[in-house]
């Protein structure tokens, strides 16, 4: 029989302690390879920008998320496996003082325990790896089922592997000091029936008066076993800081960037252009959920542009606001820039002579019907060398575009402002109608944008849609709420896969919590068998025991909740949307999440309390 023949069959025959332990570390490593994993087939890896969908400063903030949770998990991760190995060790301490009674070193029992441990990594880390990667196959059928084409890319072999190692090494680190710990108690102490690894008990019974009874026991006996108290609550609070980050940072993320989207775009604006002119429009502002390059397309081709009389028509029309603009594709170069050093003094250059093809969009400030978020500032009417760039473009071209300039058709504009926008997937240049039309030789827009300020919205669509038909035909109404929906939807989803990793977190907090309640009832068994014995009943000893549990769960909830609320608010989102219904859906959810925790532990203490008198006094 091998050497590994013993400890396998030993962990074999503790299924609750193995099981615990390797669920809870396999969550753990599942969770962080499906993160990286799927980051990296969506396209917000977090090394790279933006590839084909989203932009880059869309890309950016979920980057942040990813990483500080995938960050989150790994500390976690850490901090369950010294935990649950407490636990199991908690749980060993007579066979290790039965082996050093009869003779055996500490070596060797160091050994056999560390061989279990090797064991239960490897298990962890191999069913984690396998789980994540399935966990990743199927999401990306999960986003092509609802719509959204997504390649699923090559498995990173060295990215999966990079895990696997991390939490192996962390894992063995973590869980080689309980074992040490353990294996050096004294043989005549590990055997006693009184002594538990890691708690500290009182000599005596004290009288507990008959006021709050069970609370003062499951008080008690929870300053009685400091260490693992301790322990169980900055395990717990580590997930909850996860679970708070995940769920509260997702539902702000998710109403934030679904506002900076709704408001680029612009909602119930309806788009009059050229049909052809119409459907390339509505294939750039879809870019930011399709990925796919767009065919060469001649906007200022004359049949595209709108006539004299159809604009005169739409500007004298009531409850109606007009935004003209002229859409072009040019080839744009990035001038650098001088910034003063604040300490020396000095004048330095900043930037390169990157150049690249950008979408142009001429708008008149005045009418422009978007609210971007941007930094920096918007176009000024009276400014005519200014342009604003988006977020994808400066990030591919730009050094520190506030302190650069941009060079389009020989003359050079001050960037002004760095926007967020859906359309062309950031790769966007905005300047002044009238300039860009001196510069591509048109006189007229080749689209324009209108919002209907009238209650009576079908009747001005319907006379809008006439006036645009009887000036030519071939021009279209199309409402941009369908485009708009669909990049909402898409960040919705993402987002929900991001508010779906709690789910998980919960299962792994839910198994540290069980192991501690299985430990206090080992620890507890002889106090509450007397209890027994003198007529407690055994709802009372399941009150006990709950009431320890909520106690535990209350005090790793009140420190894990306000650290990841804080992280969130001050890292993850910039100028986050938060409403009063963000708040109670927020507090709801991390409630159900509390709730969840606290019942599934109640296993462990009904099925104990249903023991007999006898069972319990018979100490295994």
């Amino acid at each position: 029989m091998s050497e590994t023949s013993f400890p396998i069959n030993d962990l074999l025959r503790r299924k609750l302690q193995t099981g615990l332990t390797i669920a809870s570390l396999t969550l753990c490593v599942a969770l962080t390879v499906y993160l990286l994993l799927f980051g990296e087939n969506i396209g917000f890896e977090i090394s790279q920008a933006a590839q084909g969908k989203l932009t880059a400063g869309f890309s950016m903030v979920f980057s942040q998320f990813i990483f500080f949770i995938a960050l989150l998990i790994v500390v976690t991760g850490a901090v369950i496996a010294s935990f649950m190995i407490f636990v199991m060790m908690s749980q060993r301490t007579k066979d290790i003082g039965l082996m050093r009674a009869s003779g055996c070193p500490n070596d060797l029992i160091f050994g056999y325990f560390m061989t279990e441990l090797l064991i239960i990594t490897f298990a962890s880390c191999f069913l984690g790896v396998i789980f994540g990667t399935l966990a990743n196959y199927a999401s990306i059928i999960l986003f092509n089922f609802l719509g959204f084409q997504i390649m699923q890319k090559p498995i990173n072999f060295w990215l999966v592997l990079f895990v696997f190692a991390l939490f192996f090494v962390l894992t063995i680190i973590f869980g080689v000091k309980p074992i040490l710990d353990v294996t050096k108690v004294e043989p005549a102490k590990a055997i006693s029936p009184t002594y538990h690894f890691g708690l500290s008990k009182e000599p005596g019974f004290k009288v507990i008066s008959k006021s709050s009874f069970t609370f003062k026991i499951a008080l008690r006996s929870l300053f009685r076993r400091k260490s693992a108290t301790i322990r169980i609550i900055l395990c717990l609070a580590a997930v909850f800081t996860l679970i708070t980050v995940a769920v509260a940072g997702g539902i702000i993320a998710d109403q934030t960037t679904k506002s900076w989207v709704e408001k680029a775009v612009g909602r119930d604006i309806i788009l009059i252009a050229h049909q052809d002119m119409c459907n390339q429009y509505t294939l750039l502002l879809s870019k930011f959920h399709e990925a796919g390059e767009s065919s060469q397309f001649n906007y200022t081709e004359q049949e595209y542009l709108l006539s004299e009389n159809l604009l005169n028509q739409l500007n004298a029309m009531s409850d109606i606001h007009v935004d003209a603009r002229l859409v072009v594709e040019a080839y744009v170069k990035e001038v650098p820039g001088v910034i003063i050093d604040p300490e020396a003094g000095t004048p330095s250059s900043v930037g390169d002579h990157r150049e690249g093809e950008s979408l142009i969009v001429g708008v008149e400030p005045e009418n422009v019907l978007g609210e971007w978020f941007i930094e920096g500032e918007f176009l000024e009417t009276n400014k005519e060398s200014e342009a604003i760039i988006g977020d994808s473009l400066a990030q591919r071209m730009f050094s520190k575009p506030l302190s650069q300039s941009i060079l389009f058709r020989g003359r050079i504009f001050d960037v002004a402002g760095v926007c967020l926008d859906p359309i062309n997937n950031g790769n966007v240049t905005y300047m002044p109608l009238q300039v860009l039309q001196n510069a591509m030789g048109v006189s007229k827009p080749n689209v324009v944008m209108i919002r209907v300020d009238s209650v009576n919205r079908a009747d001005v669509l319907d006379k809008i849609e006439k006036v645009v038909k009887n000036a030519n035909p071939d021009f279209t109404v199309f409402e941009l709420n369908q485009v708009l929906d669909a990049n909402l939807s898409f960040l919705g989803h993402l987002w929900s896969i991001i508010m779906f990793l709690p789910l998980f977190s919960l299962i792994a907090a839910s198994l540290c919590l069980i192991g501690y309640v299985v430990l206090a009832i080992a620890e507890q068994r002889r106090e509450l068998g007397v209890l027994r014995a003198l007529g407690i009943k055994p709802k009372t000893v399941t009150k006990i025991v709950s009431e320890q549990s909520f106690i535990i769960l209350l005090s790793s909830f009140a420190v894990g909740v306000p650290i990841g609320i804080i992280l969130t608010l001050l890292i993850l989102v910039p100028e986050p949307i938060i409403t009063s219904y963000t708040v109670l859906e927020i507090a709801g959810w991390l409630l159900i999440g509390l709730l969840v925790v606290f019942v599934s532990s109640l296993y462990p203490t009904i099925k104990f309390a249903r023991k007999s008198i006898l069972e319990i006094m018979n100490q295994p």
